[in-house]
């Protein structure tokens, strides 16, 4: 089937099966490959986007799930004033390890800031709790939330 999607402001005309997930078609169809594949079970957050503003599984949402919403990436987030501060943040507060779970850390990250500006402890760990860090950076994740929200 044909499907239209607005990715990043863009509209994009990709031809997969219904059940394609969202994740596929981002990066083996469009080629946006800062959204990775972790699980494949929504478990571990690495494959994170915004649908509608919201932090969403990219690799459990079908294509046909997806309709006329908004989906934004990776590649995108840092035209966000919050995504952008985090950026600037992780950057300084030198966060990344290996950086494979990073980009949906900040996904995930973002979406919280945009909610919640000034978040507590309690939902930063809320919002990041479906983030996995094989490297275990978490208390400079949380210190680059915080700073992004100064």
């Amino acid at each position: 089937m044909t499907f239209a999607i607005k990715i990043n402001g863009q509209m994009h005309r990709v031809d997969v099966d219904d059940d394609t997930p969202l994740l596929w078609v981002l990066r083996d169809v469009l080629g946006m490959t800062g959204t990775k594949f972790g699980c494949g079970a929504a478990l571990c957050g690495a494959c994170t986007v915004h649908v509608d503003g919201v932090a969403t599984r990219s690799c459990v949402t079908p294509i046909d799930s997806v309709g006329t919403s908004e989906i934004t990436t990776i590649e995108a987030i840092s035209e966000t004033a919050e995504g952008k501060a985090l950026q600037q943040a992780w950057l300084d507060l030198e966060v990344v390890q290996c950086g494979y779970c990073q980009s949906g850390q900040i996904m995930s990250a973002t979406a919280l800031l945009q909610e919640t500006p000034k978040p507590t402890d309690a939902e930063i760990g809320s919002a990041m709790s479906g983030n996995v860090c094989r490297c275990g950076t978490y208390q400079r994740i949380r210190a680059a939330i915080h700073r992004a929200a100064a």
